[in-house]
């Protein structure tokens, strides 16, 4: 299994899951230039990552990976307890990290400079900033009674993480949702989760852990 990654970006995420998972692995750093590349094209005609190989099999899209690494490695419990619901929960959540959260950070990110007019791209960066609060306001009060999104540790969570990361360097001001906060320090304190960050070479989000 091979896993191309960019530092921080959403592939962190599975990334996280392969290590917890614990058979071997392989993972590649793309540089900016690298995803422009003719080889990476190959692999992903739309120059992103994540991208993920095994025995020869392309997968790309972050959900699909995700799902993929749960359903083959059953014994992970990743993708839920077994059972139909626990799966729908999972998938729930993955969902709205995946659907909502994820391209509402897309005026933060730059693709708003085609306004071409400074005050409409600043208004466009607030008003996602906005909107990601009241999205991270929803996984907040999920976790008051659970210690994973899900209710047990689930490939929903390592994206949570990666989203939840973005938000701390795009001034998301996440600043009363303690359970998130918890959350990010519960991940943080997983050796496993460190050990990636390492590798990745990008520091923790919460100063505590």
């Amino acid at each position: 299994m091979k896993l191309y990654y960019a530092p921080g970006a959403c592939s962190l995420s599975d990334h996280i899951v392969l290590e917890w998972i614990g058979n071997p692995y392989e993972a590649q750093k793309v540089s900016r230039e690298e995803l422009k590349s003719a080889d990476f094209l190959r692999l992903n005609p739309a120059g992103a990552v994540p991208v993920f190989e095994d025995e020869g099999w392309v997968l790309t899209q972050n959900a699909a990976i995700l799902n993929y690494l749960a359903d083959t490695f059953p014994d992970a419990k990743l993708g839920g307890d077994g059972s139909a619901r626990s799966r729908a929960e999972v998938n729930r959540w993955l969902a709205f990290v995946n659907a909502d959260v994820h391209p509402t950070f897309k005026p933060l990110f730059g693709t708003t400079s085609y306004l071409g007019d400074d005050a409409a791209i600043a208004n466009s960066k607030e008003h996602a900033r906005t909107a990601l609060k009241g999205l991270f306001a929803r996984a907040d009060a999920q976790l008051a009674n659970n210690a994973w999104i899900a209710g047990e540790r689930s490939i929903a969570d390592v994206y949570l993480y990666v989203v939840l990361r973005w938000a701390k360097a795009n001034e998301v001001d996440l600043s009363a949702m303690d359970h998130l906060a918890k959350f990010v320090a519960r991940m943080e304190a997983d050796p496993a989760v460190r050990k990636v960050l390492a590798e990745e070479g990008i520091g923790r989000a919460s100063p505590s852990s």
